[in-house]
């Protein structure tokens, strides 16, 4: 489950959801089939100018500090990154 920014982890684990009985599972049905009005999750194109994808090896300790800052960590870092290049051109 995804918990939005605004709900502590302290909230979100005392929430008591009712077990799934058979009878519940049985009625499910996906959203798409119960609801058709509502439109598939697609991602629109890119803004320009569009990122590459690559594989880069960082100590932990960055990881841990971006991601400690939520959602949209790899863009921090992609922005601290530009700052750099950015400050280094003469």
């Amino acid at each position: 489950m995804r918990k939005g920014e605004n709900i502590s982890e302290k909230d979100l684990q005392s929430v008591e959801s009712p077990p799934l009985t058979d009878e519940i599972l049985a009625r499910m049905r996906p959203v798409a089939e119960s609801h058709p009005e509502i439109p598939s999750r697609v991602r629109g194109p890119q803004k320009t100018p569009t990122k590459k994808s690559t594989t880069i090896r960082l100590n932990a300790e960055v990881i841990e500090f971006f991601k400690a800052q939520g959602n949209g960590w790899q863009t921090k870092i992609n922005d601290v990154l530009q700052e750099y290049v950015d400050s280094s051109k003469g």
